[in-house]
């Protein structure tokens, strides 16, 4: 087969040159297709990241909380009452909660665990009083979660005994900054005066009026938790696998375990919808990019109708036909894939130059990939080649007598 391979590819790319107009617009209109499919994966690739990024900045991947505690049936005069309310969740601790933490820390997938102890207080200084979720952390571990030290606008990360680090809005509400006390207070009659040693931005309101960073010691004081938690976090590997890590981790332990795609329910599924509309509309410009290589090469075949059937009488079999415009179908697709790999590239190259934000900073990161241009080169010559082979197979079947006749 390989002593035929030099004919073959010495017809096929011959054929492409007498024909250039057509061999050359095809080429144009592959590369358009390509370049319209990098641009628009790498675009959509770095939009996502960017979405997950903000949305994870400030939460675990995975929560694991204690079991909800389960209503029980009152007795009336021996009879069960026959409506039942549900229990109220009060503020429990995760038993055993050491034993838990290593043995999900040795899970396939998990890559970061804290411990915490939180629930809801209230911050005084002055005539101020705000609701706050008080939050006990490990800090060495719970920056593994979510990088507090690249959110601090003032101050410093420190939480020693009596210190605290609060979000941006609580901060403002309170009149506080660095340097300045308030009292917290919980339900369970936990009061301490606590000193702020740096002030975060998480990037949502909501949890910068609330959150309030303390040592876990200092939470497991004043929520009436001593030595307990109320739960752990966990970060693994791929945040997409995060749901199945958490039913795993439920499976395991008899605990519950949320992860954030089930948490952000809403949010997952408009990303799962956007991937969808990306990958329909990457099949329709592949589809289009097929169609319009199979009408060349079916043009090509019609055209070099007597020239096909010369071959034939001199000796060429139908395999070598066949495969003359199959080599054709992948030249043209290879040709093209490189030509919109560099106009993706191009379109690329130039987003990230226009779309800033007012500070001059990216819009978002679009991280230009080898492999997605390998990919891009790949998929598109081997459309090609399977645009070619109804009109190869035609052509490997054409009568030299009809053929050279006309």
């Amino acid at each position: 087969m390989n002593r035929y391979a030099p004919f073959e590819w010495i017809a096929a790319l011959r054929f492409l040159r007498e024909g250039r107009a057509q061999s050359l617009l095809i080429i144009v209109g592959v590369g358009i297709g390509v370049s319209v499919i990098v641009f628009m994966s790498a675009l959509l690739s770095g939009l996502q990241g960017n979405i997950i990024r903000r949305t994870l900045s400030a939460q675990a991947h995975i929560v694991i909380l204690p079991p909800d505690e389960v209503a029980r049936a009152q007795r009336d005069d021996d009879q069960v009452a026959s409506i039942l309310q549900r229990q109220s969740q009060r503020l429990r601790s995760i038993d055993q909660w050491q034993k838990v933490r290593v043995q999900v820390e040795q899970m396939s997938g998990v890559v970061a665990v804290s411990p915490m102890a939180s629930g809801p207080a209230f911050a005084v200084r002055g005539d101020a009083n705000k609701s706050i979720t008080l939050i006990g952390i490990e800090l060495e571990h719970y920056t593994r979660i979510v990088a507090l030290q690249e959110k601090i606008v003032v101050g410093s990360l420190r939480l020693g005994s009596g210190e605290a680090v609060v979000g941006t809005e609580l901060a403002k509400d309170l009149g506080a900054t660095v340097g300045d006390k308030m009292r917290v207070t919980t339900a369970s009659g936990g009061a301490d005066t606590l000193i702020i040693t740096g002030i975060v931005d998480l990037g949502n309101k909501a949890v910068n009026q609330r959150n309030v960073y303390v040592a876990l010691r200092t939470a497991q004081t004043l929520l009436d938790l001593t030595g307990g938690v109320s739960s752990i976090d966990l970060n693994v590997e791929e945040v997409f696998d995060a749901e199945r890590v958490a039913r795993h981790v439920a499976a395991q332990t008899g605990l519950k375990a949320d992860s954030w795609i089930k948490t952000n329910s809403q949010f997952f599924t408009a990303l799962a919808a956007q991937t969808f509309s990306n990958t329909l509309i990457r099949l329709f410009v592949g589809l289009t990019v097929a169609f319009g290589i199979a009408s060349v090469l079916v043009v090509s075949v019609v055209q070099k109708s007597k020239e096909i059937g010369i071959l034939r009488a001199m000796g060429s079999s139908r395999g070598q036909i066949l495969r003359l415009f199959l080599i054709q179908g992948g030249v043209v697709g290879l040709a093209g894939s490189l030509l919109g790999s560099a106009l993706g590239w191009i379109f690329l190259l130039l987003w990230k130059g226009v779309a800033k934000n007012p500070d001059g900073t990216p819009l978002f990161i679009i991280t230009l990939e080898p492999s997605l241009f390998g990919l891009a080169t790949a998929g598109a010559t081997l459309v090609g080649v399977l645009a070619a082979v109804l009109p190869a197979r035609r052509a490997s079947k054409l009568d030299p007598v009809v053929a050279i006749r006309g």
